[in-house]
């Protein structure tokens, strides 16, 4: 039964979804010329709090807990699983405050309204995850960005979602060019649960009925650590808060 009443559910949700994607486009442009940086940031920012509530006709809804106050000021390296491709609007909302900047597959970066324009024009970092040459280059230079003008990382540090939840090792690669050339940084370990409960029954019906919740969890500071024991120590952090996977 709840699968029948997800069909109609799903196709309002998606009305909605990619309505706000196309409405959206050219307000992003129109702020990144007429103003730049800032004004773009934040069209980014409310598109990215009507995407979190187009999921209402689903009955799906998020919700976050900070374990710590986190100061604006530092950069941060967010560290997060990855169930679905909605655990994104959440995190660049709850995160705004400290401008943090996603890395991504390059396929995202062309042939989606808002979402694509974003992740090229909006300091993020595309990566294509075949070619090891040019993702270690652009995650370079992605880096330096970071660290000169102060902004946020957010990696999905298992590298891709886990349709069931179950959590998957982190790759280290991707994390230790971060340490390196953002090296006063923090990491912070976020863990996402229940996204993968949308993308239950694939990309058509999604699910409906699931909390959406981010535990935003204490930083770890980087400065005279071993990289490979913060990983390890971000890796337990995320993990041991994951629940109601599909094993």
């Amino acid at each position: 039964m709840q699968k029948i009443l997800a069909y109609p559910l799903t196709v309002i949700h998606f009305v909605v979804f990619f309505g706000l994607l196309l409405v959206f486009h050219p307000i992003q442009l129109l702020c990144h010329r007429l103003g730049g940086y800032e004004p773009h940031r934040r069209s980014v920012n409310i598109l990215n709090w009507c995407l979190m509530q187009s999921q209402l006709p689903l009955f799906n809804w998020f919700s976050v807990t900070f374990k710590q106050e986190l100061p604006v000021g530092p950069s941060y390296i967010f560290v997060s699983n990855h169930q679905s491709m909605f655990d994104i609007p959440p995190l660049i909302w709850h995160l705004r405050k400290y401008h943090a900047k996603f890395i991504a597959k390059k396929e995202l970066a062309k042939g989606l309204p808002s979402i694509s324009l974003n992740l090229r024009i909006g300091e993020n970092c595309a990566i294509d995850r075949r070619d090891s040459r040019q993702a270690v280059s652009a995650l370079m230079a992605f880096a330096k960005n970071v660290q000169a003008k102060k902004r946020s990382a957010v990696i999905f540090a298992e590298g891709s979602r886990s349709r069931t939840g179950v959590p998957k090792e982190f790759k280290a690669r991707g994390l230790l060019t971060l340490f390196k050339y953002i090296p006063e940084a923090v990491v912070v370990p976020i863990t996402i649960n229940n996204s993968w409960k949308i993308d239950r029954y694939g990309k058509f019906p999604y699910g409906i009925g699931n909390n959406i919740h981010l535990t935003i969890h204490e930083p770890i500071p980087i400065i005279d650590r071993d990289p490979m024991e913060v990983i390890q120590q971000a890796q337990t952090i995320v993990h041991s808060s994951v629940k109601n996977t599909v094993l």
